[in-house]
Order: C-alpha cells, then structure tokens, then sequence
C-alpha cells in the first residue's frame, strides 16, 4: 500500500493524501498521462475506469466511465488548468451526467498533484481543495477516502509491470465500449513534430500509405475548425483493390496536442467521429485515437478489414518522417 497518510482538514477544506513510490518520477507521472495506464488503477478495485479521453495539457480535459460489478456506471471529468511534467499538474475534478457531460449541478472540486523525488523513489502529494464544507462532507460521506485508498492500492502493481511503459511496441487496439475503441502507439519525434506530420501535405505523402504496394494519390491535410480534409489512395497493382478515399471536417484543433475531427470512407454510409492527442512521453511521443463509430456492427465491420495493420505500416513509416519534420 503506497499511501503514507490522509488527512482531511475541515477548517481548510482540503484533503491532502502522500503516497510513496518504489518508482522514479518520471514513471510516475507517465502513469498518469497514459489513459491506458491510468485505467488500471484509477477507481476503487471493484470500479475499474475506461477513459475515453485523456488530454493532459492545460485547457485539455479527461472524460472517464468507471463500471461497477453489477454493470452500474459513475462517470467524470478533468479540466486540466496547469501542467509541468513531470513535476506537477492541476485539475478540476467533477462528475459526468448520463450524457457524458460535465454535470455542473454536483460537486466539483480543485485537486493538486506533485511528484518529488525520494532516495527509495517518488513521493506524490495530492491535495483537493472543496469550495464549502457542505461538499466536502458530501463527498466524504460518498465514500471518497475509501474509493481512494482502494484505487491507490493498485499502483505499485502498475508500477512493477515495465512492458506497460515500453515504447517499442506496435499499433494497440483496444475496445472500449460497444461503439468505440482507442488505437495508441508511441512514434518518434515531438509532439510538435508528430502534429506537423499530420498537417503537412508533403509528410503526410511520405507515411500515411496504408499497407506496402499502395500509394497516396491525395492529401489535403486538416487545417482549422471548420476546414474539410481529404486523402485518397491506390494500388501500384490494379488488381490488387479498387482506388478509395476518405475525407472529413475538423472540429476541433489545438496545436500539437488535440484534433478532433468527423470521418467517412467516400461512396460509404456512415461517419466516425476521431479524437488524436499527442503526449509526450520517454521515447517519443503517445499518439491516441479515440474512434466512435455510429454501431457496433460498423465497428465491427471496420476493423475486419485489417484497419489496424494498416494503422501501423503507416506509424513505422511515420518514425523516420516526424523525427526529421
């Protein structure tokens, strides 16, 4: 058990919570910027949370489902207001109403964490400050200190499995829920870099091929909230497969850690709504796609296709071009 002490002050309304770490602190905090790390130990045991976004930046926000033993769910949100990796960060914390979105009729609350280096590791401070002793009791008596020492306990565990923070592995798939799924993989180069990769009409001609004996006959990269994009490719091989395009409109863009844009396969029903953050981390930088497909059987169907393999001929390419972009 990692946690030191909790200490819940009603004068100041605050609870501060130490925990020490048998971990240096960059891997702590990299728990903590990687939303499939984080999912495995955020929430009591019994709670475990699916992230299905996980923006550590300041302005970036986190939206997170926790699912209980019967199939209950509780879900929340972070709006990150500072971010100094690996030292620190600042969130508000809240709970998520039935649509996914913050519920600004229930409590919120301020929460602080700090990462100092110890001769056996890291120490984390985390302190979350409640605007009226009314709340605090609120969420005391909602079993917040419990759920907390439950979720911590789970850590170290996390800590100790180091193939969770390898950077050489390929393009993850993972299923979150009936209409989505997450697609990570850590591509050399900078977020700024990475970000430029993704923007540039020339990088992207370089590496976003699709698999060996295909080619990239268009690309007019996102641009602006607002701005349409385009890319269509071909087979070298006319046998090989029909020419198909896919295009989009961008909704979102906050340059170079956020884009989040809507996606159809040209002469196809249907759209997907894609959500890309980029962190930084050791080795290069995270890239997560958030997909929300309109059905579980479009989802389903998309990725029969070798989508993910696709995905990552094209992120082995995408090493060389970012590191030099």
């Amino acid at each position: 058990m990692p946690i030191t002490s909790i200490d819940t002050d009603h004068d100041a309304l605050t609870t501060t919570i130490v925990a020490d770490f048998a971990a240096p602190p960059q891997q702590v905090w990299d728990a903590y910027a990687d939303p499939r790390i984080i999912e495995r130990f955020w929430g009591p045991e019994e709670w475990p949370a699916t992230f299905t976004r996980h923006d550590m930046f300041p302005g970036g926000q986190s939206r997170y489902t926790m699912t209980g033993p019967d199939g209950d769910t509780s879900s929340g949100y972070w709006e990150f207001l500072a971010v100094d990796a690996p030292r620190s960060f600042e969130v508000l914390d809240g709970f998520c109403g039935p649509d996914g979105e913050p519920n600004r009729d229930m409590p919120s609350m301020r929460m602080t964490y700090r990462f100092d280096e110890t001769a056996s590791g890291t120490r984390m401070t985390s302190v979350t400050y409640f605007h009226t002793l009314e709340e605090l009791e609120q969420l005391v008596a909602m079993g917040m200190e419990e759920g907390t020492a439950s979720a911590m306990s789970q850590i170290d565990a996390v800590l100790a499995d180091l193939s969770a923070f390898a950077a050489d592995r390929a393009t993850q798939l993972q299923e979150l829920f009936d209409t989505q799924v997450r697609i990570s993989r850590v591509v050399a180069g900078t977020p700024e870099q990475v970000w430029r990769a993704h923007h540039d009409a020339d990088l992207l001609a370089r590496w976003m091929l699709g698999p060996d004996g295909w080619t990239m006959t268009e690309a007019t990269p996102p641009g602006e909230p607002g701005s349409a994009f385009r890319y269509a490719w071909a087979p070298e091989d006319p046998s090989a497969g029909a020419p198909f395009a896919i295009a989009g409109e961008v909704l979102e863009s906050d340059a170079p850690h956020r884009l989040a844009h809507t996606e159809r396969m040209e002469d196809m029903p249907g759209e997907t709504r894609n959500e890309m953050t980029l962190t930084p981390v050791p080795g290069g930088t995270l890239l997560v796609y958030v997909i929300t497909y309109p059905s579980a059987e479009v989802r389903g169907a998309v990725l029969a296709t070798g989508m993910v393999d696709g995905m990552e001929a094209s992120y082995r390419r995408l090493d060389g071009v970012a590191a030099g972009a």
